[in-house]
């Protein structure tokens, strides 16, 4: 007997189709460890760019093979996915999609069994604590603390837990007692496919700023080399045109020159004067180290032959 599928679950693998179906970017994200009511509160802040739809990985499957995408992209995205949720936008690209998901992320206090996702250091200093047996609860942990002038004192950094490992109960409430949440939550995107090509995080994750910064100097140096004047060009043809001039001052007769021009001529022959004096004190104490391994290399000899 054929087992008979649930309508619901026919239902919703058409909803899913239809989502696959739409234009735009699609990808996968993970809410592993997410309380209920901050993925509520995360996703009201995202419903205005993009739509998150949660369903069982059988459910994904059929219909991602329904909307004809590449099956092997999906097991791909949802590798290293514990809860997968299904995200798609269709105003907002790849990377801007990363952007968005990426100011999700937070700390949250560590529980007994979790596994510390990076070294867990707990820094010397001072903390709020009052004197009493927290200095006994801190030490019991492997946290050193002393009792100095009325506070409580982290003695020095230590490495509580190692990555990797799991971080004990007792060791988890007096984190958070620290202020130090070290397990990470978030909608966290497993990678996304865009007119058909399949992004992991690590290429999606794009310094802008840097790259902003890279291309205004990029159109500066054009316009510059076009000739072009504007207030980002204009104090650069000044200086070349200032270093062209002294350039051509300094192969003229100083009898042809005007007082301010042999006063500016004067000030970048000391300047680069000076670069040269700066180093030689440099290269002469290079020249001076293999002569002190030399005299190293005699001892030794000298020692092996008494």
């Amino acid at each position: 007997m054929i087992p008979k599928v649930m309508s619901w679950k026919k239902d919703r693998v058409a909803e899913l189709t239809e989502i696959l179906q739409q234009d735009g970017v699609i990808g996968i994200v993970d809410t592993t460890g997410v309380p209920a009511t901050a993925m509520l509160g995360m996703r009201a802040e995202l419903r205005s760019m993009m739509s998150l739809t949660m369903a069982k990985k059988t459910l994904f499957r059929l219909a991602w093979k329904n909307a004809g995408l590449d099956e092997q992209a999906l097991e791909t995205l949802m590798e290293n996915a514990e809860q997968p949720v299904i995200v798609h936008s269709s105003n907002l690209s790849a990377s801007q999609l990363f952007i968005e998901l990426e100011k999700t992320r937070t700390g949250r206090s560590a529980k007994e069994g979790d596994v510390a996702p990076q070294d867990i250091v707990v820094e010397a200093g001072e903390t709020d604590f009052a004197p009493g047996p927290i200095v006994g609860e801190l030490s019991a942990v492997g946290i050193p603390a002393k009792i100095d002038k009325g506070k409580v004192m982290i003695q020095k950094t230590v490495t509580v837990v190692n990555q990797g490992d799991e971080i004990p109960g007792d060791l988890g409430l007096m984190l958070d007692k620290l202020g130090v949440k070290p397990i990470e939550i978030g909608i966290i995107l497993c990678g996304a496919v865009e007119d058909g090509v399949l992004m992991p995080p690590d290429v999606l994750a794009i310094d802008t700023m840097a790259l902003v910064a890279q291309a205004a100097a990029n159109a500066i140096s054009l316009a510059v080399n076009a000739g072009i004047t504007n207030s980002g060009t204009i104090p650069l043809f000044i200086a070349q045109a200032n270093a062209r001039a002294l350039a051509l001052a300094g192969q003229l007769d100083s009898s042809a020159l005007d007082e301010e021009l042999s006063s500016m001529l004067g000030a970048a022959t000391t300047v680069a004067a000076a670069a040269p004096a700066e180093a030689a004190p440099e290269e002469a104490a290079a020249e001076e180290e293999p002569e002190e391994e030399e005299e190293d290399a005699f001892d030794g000899l000298g020692d092996l032959f008494g």
